[in-house]
């Protein structure tokens, strides 16, 4: 009945547009068969002809009047009014001699093909006449745009024969969409490339007269004789970029948004055989940009991103705990999968994932090589099937440079995965707090890690821009001091100024609810050979830690439980001691007891007869014995030596590492222990957290 109903309803014959406006015929048609109806009517019902002739002529004047007003051509006015005085002509002398007649309907019909013909000839006319008063509007503005480039062209040339001693022939002048800047497409004269032109770039700008954060930089040209000078003239890098909005899927194999360029364009990283580098000192927006990587891996439909972060997992939570938690739903209402496919927080955890990497990639190199052989490639097909294995390490640079003996571990993994699993399908993602000779000295990294961002956020410290970006010259921190701007370089595109998009809390929870049914399972011969340590990482005794809200974190607690570290039992709070093991309780029993009777005790490598310490001094009676380390008393020292604006654990750690091989974890402990006896002061949350010396921190208002 239903396929009745719409066979009914479908309309049959030629669909006519009665909105339409007529053309030549059909406007001839409309008036003679018009004429022949009134004429006919007229003559039957004994109708005056002069009325037929006074509407016509009322016709032809309301035309004559609106052309005007239109500024229609002559010959348009002129055929319009004809038609209609032609036309009232005939019906009024058909309606005296009758319609009917031979002679009648042959007159009209002579008369429609006139008109018809005279209203095709006005309309060519019209249609050349409005192309040619737009190209002429065209070649006026062109004649403007062309006066306007000439005098850009003629400026760069005298500019850079002024400065760089170079002369060249401009191009072509291209101005940026965006309305930022625009590029020259420049030719030197005498065989001289665009690297000599850049190493001016400083100068150029500044002869320029550039606002702050704006840059004049060469790079190649389409061949070795070309050269593409950008000038940017609005400092786009000051104000945040949002990220977009629009989460269409991604791949790994036609690029991964990472940000813009000062002219408006995406660069993306190409990750499928490269690694990657970035550094940022703290401040400069590196935590931002690594969520705006991993939003980027999240929307890829081929790829599963793992995550080391050995300072409380804090890059990968935002894109666990929402999933775990169930605080969000996908858009049919199931259960969304976690935003990255596997977190490691402490040093057990990333080796096991690393193992599982390693095994994956020796497996696939076995299993896959019939793959391999029928689509005639020595890389790995990779497809959501097959899916690409992106290992994000968060502060993995300082793990590849530190001496100490769990990380020298972790960095031998590390440079495996990265030398030996290209092919494979998987690659890492490195950070770092600064471009130095420690970081950029390992070949491994140098060789593998051609995509490179460095977020300078003003910071002059540890950024050297001409390791990190070998052969581009003129990149200085001065030109990217805002916060999530700095440079990014890749083979396909050389390192010039971008901003990192600004990705905020609620997109990476919208990321992973819009995503979660776009994240490829791993493959079943990568599933065998990474074994359980894969399959249960979700487990709730490996995810427990995630959920742990005590202030020991989870590098302290295993380093405790596995019987190395330092022990801060004696300087825990006394809520914290109450929740000891027996043996914790005894040995606290007993360290009151000796405090009671040898309390008045001198300490130990104390002059004779001393009072102990002077009043506002550093008091390490709490950390005599085994836990009064040389490295633990130079950690205080350097926290006491930085004064008002305190310091962090990492750069505690950098400098111990040399000479003692403390790790960071070990320092976190130090510095919450001290926290919680009174000797040093947190000062601010995350990754912005300082510790402030008791001695230089800012007097708390007192509590009412």
């Amino acid at each position: 009945m239903a396929t009745t109903a719409t066979k009914q309803q479908q309309p049959s014959g030629p669909v006519l547009d009665w909105a339409a406006g007529h053309g030549p015929v059909t406007g001839a048609l409309s008036a003679t068969t018009g004429a022949f109806a009134v004429a006919t009517t007229g003559a039957a019902t004994a109708m005056p002809p002069g009325w037929a002739l006074a509407v016509g002529a009322a016709g032809a004047l309301g035309h004559t009047v609106v052309g005007l007003r239109v500024r229609n051509a002559g010959r348009t006015l002129a055929t319009r009014a004809a038609s209609w005085l032609v036309g009232a002509g005939w019906t009024t002398w058909a309606m005296t001699h009758g319609p009917l007649t031979w002679a009648a309907l042959g007159s009209l019909a002579t008369i429609g093909v006139g008109i018809g013909a005279a209203a095709r000839s006005a309309a060519l006319l019209e249609e050349a006449r409005e192309e040619e008063a737009l190209a002429v509007e065209h070649r006026e503005l062109m004649r403007e745009m062309s006066a306007e480039r000439r005098a850009i062209a003629e400026e760069w040339v005298e500019r850079i024969q002024r400065i760089c001693h170079i002369t060249v022939r401009v191009l072509g002048v291209e101005k940026w969409e965006t309305g930022a800047g625009y590029s020259l497409d420049l030719e030197p004269q005498g065989g001289i490339t665009y690297d000599r032109i850049a190493q001016y770039s400083v100068q150029l700008s500044a002869d320029a007269r550039l606002p702050h954060g704006c840059t004049a930089a060469a790079g190649p040209g389409i061949h070795q004789g070309r050269t593409i000078l950008d000038v940017t003239t609005v400092n786009v890098l000051k104000d945040d970029c949002p990220y977009p909005s629009d989460y269409a899927p991604l791949s790994v194999l036609t690029g991964l948004p990472w940000g813009v360029r000062t002219n408006g364009e995406i660069v993306s990283a190409y990750l499928r055989e490269q690694c990657a580098l970035v550094v940022g000192p703290t401040g400069s927006g590196k935590t931002n940009m690594v969520h705006t990587i991993l939003a980027g891996f999240a929307r890829a439909e081929d790829v599963l991103t793992w995550v080391i972060d050995l300072n409380a997992g804090s890059a990968g939570l935002p894109w666990v705990l929402p999933a775990l938690n169930g605080d969000i739903k996908a858009p049919q209402g199931e259960p969304v999968r976690p935003g990255i496919d596997w977190l490691a927080a402490s040093h057990e955890e990333a080796m096991l994932m690393l193992d599982a990497a390693l095994a994956i990639g020796l497996r696939r190199k076995k299993a896959y090589q019939d793959l391999m052989a029928q689509k005639n490639t020595d890389l790995l097909p990779i497809s959501a099937r097959i899916p690409q294995i992106l290992l994000v390490i968060d502060e993995g640079a300082e793990i590849l440079v530190s001496t100490d003996r769990e990380m020298k571990q972790l960095a031998k993994k590390i440079l495996e995965v990265i030398r030996m699993l290209r092919a494979m399908g998987i690659r890492t993602v490195l950070t770092a707090l600064g471009a130095t000779g420690s970081v950029l000295g390992n070949l491994m990294i140098r060789r593998e890690g051609k995509v490179r961002v460095a977020l300078t956020g003003g910071e002059t410290e540890g950024m050297d821009l001409g390791k990190m970006f070998p052969g581009r010259r003129g990149l200085r921190v001065a030109q990217a001091p805002y916060k999530g701007s700095g440079f990014m370089g890749t083979p396909e595109s050389p390192g010039a100024l971008f901003k990192a998009w600004r990705i905020l809390p609620n997109q990476i929870r919208e990321i992973i609810a819009a995503t979660s049914d776009r994240h490829p399972l791993l493959d079943d011969v990568s599933a065998k050979a990474a074994g359980p340590a894969y399959a249960r990482r979700w487990d709730a005794d490996r995810t427990a830690w995630m959920h742990d809200l005590t202030p020991d974190d989870t590098s302290t607690a295993s380093q405790e439980s596995a019987g190395g570290g330092l022990n801060l039992s004696a300087l825990r709070p006394e809520q914290q001691t109450q929740q000891a093991s027996p043996e914790e309780e005894m040995l606290r029993q007993f360290r009151e007891q000796i405090d009671a009777q040898f309390g008045t005790a001198p300490e130990p490598q104390s002059p004779a007869g001393s009072d102990g310490p002077a009043a506002g001094g550093l008091n390490l009676s709490a950390l005599r014995g085994e836990q009064d380390s040389p490295a633990q008393r130079e950690a205080l020292a350097l926290l006491l030596a930085a004064g008002r604006e305190g310091t962090g654990a990492s750069a505690i750690a950098r400098m111990l590492t040399d000479t003692h091989g403390t790790t960071r974890q070990t320092v976190v402990g130090w510095l919450k222990a001290w926290v919680a006896d009174g000797t040093a002061v947190r000062v601010g949350e995350g990754t912005k957290a300082r510790y402030v010396h008791r001695q230089h921190a800012p007097e708390q208002p007192p509590e009412d």
